[in-house]
């Protein structure tokens, strides 16, 4: 089991969506997950939070919220103090990347999925 937690911000448990591809995929890769949503559920065996973890708790933030639903989560996210934040499409937000850089987070456009299966997450 890897050491590091990636919070997913927008967990669901609508097999459908991304991000609940994208927190399947983890879990079975062998991360730990923290599947944060404000929709109550499971994502496989893994139970949808709703509260919002602790500071220094997260080593990446992957993002499956667009710009305007990010707004009331800047300033946690930062307090996060995460090594990095992934940009999934359609919800790059030059606000919060700005944030990140001044705050030393590597910030990534980019799809968690496919970094997960090609081996570059």
């Amino acid at each position: 089991m890897k050491s590091n937690v990636t919070l997913v911000v927008g967990a669901t448990p609508n097999p459908e969506r991304y991000s609940f591809l994208a927190t399947a995929l983890l879990a079975e890769k062998g991360f730990s997950v923290y599947p944060f949503g404000i929709k109550k559920g499971f994502i496989n065996s893994t139970p949808i939070i709703n509260e919002w973890p602790a500071q220094g708790s997260i080593d990446t933030v992957t993002l499956y919220l667009g710009p305007a639903a990010q707004a009331d989560y800047l300033d946690a996210i930062i307090k996060l103090a995460p090594r990095r934040i992934i940009f999934n499409p359609g919800t790059e937000n030059p606000i919060l990347a700005s944030l990140a850089a001044k705050n030393d987070i590597v910030t990534l456009e980019a799809c968690t999925l496919v970094l997960l299966k090609t081996g570059q997450y």
